[in-house]
């Protein structure tokens, strides 16, 4: 008797009925405005913060050049990741916040599109890459920088309307 395996009713849409992974179908779904925004951090030494801000890292403007790779980051997000959709991004933010006082930067990333999916990966990537790239650059002052905390705080739009995380 052949039977295929049914996987558990997980909720998850990236599995078919089979359980195998798959695009999701997005075509039935009305185009809405869809937002999202997402932050993390990195924490360094304050001598390495200290060159971030006074701009003066070997490698030029860190924070500026974090910015861009965040928004080129945004716009590649479904060449990285598999599953995700080609959106056709219509805006993206990104910002940096030095909190001295713990020798971190904080990134926040807003990406919006008028589409059938949400850009909540994409706000992810975005703050992600920046931080990446602050690593980047830093590197050869601070091998010991960490990033953490990276989440999505909101999401709007979409048949699920608004999401805000829980202060």
């Amino acid at each position: 008797m052949n039977s295929t395996p049914q996987p558990p009713n997980s909720g998850l849409t990236h599995f078919d009925a089979q359980g195998q992974a798959h695009m999701v179908d997005v075509a039935a779904k009305n185009e809405t405005h869809r937002i999202a925004v997402a932050c993390g951090l990195i924490r360094m030494l304050p001598d390495t913060l200290q060159l971030i801000v006074s701009g003066t890292a070997k490698k030029g403007d860190v924070l500026g050049i974090a910015r861009i790779a965040a928004i080129q980051a945004a716009k590649k997000t479904s060449d990285l990741i598999p599953l995700c959709h080609p959106l056709p991004i219509t805006r993206v933010v990104v910002d940096f916040e030095i909190d001295a006082m713990a020798s971190k930067v904080h990134c926040r990333a807003q990406v919006e599109t008028l589409g059938r999916t949400g850009v909540e990966m994409e706000a992810l990537t975005a703050v992600q890459v920046g931080l990446l790239t602050i690593y980047d650059m830093c590197k050869a002052v601070d091998r010991g920088m960490v990033i953490g905390d990276v989440q999505v705080l909101e999401k709007h739009g979409g048949k699920s309307g608004s999401w805000v995380a829980e202060p």
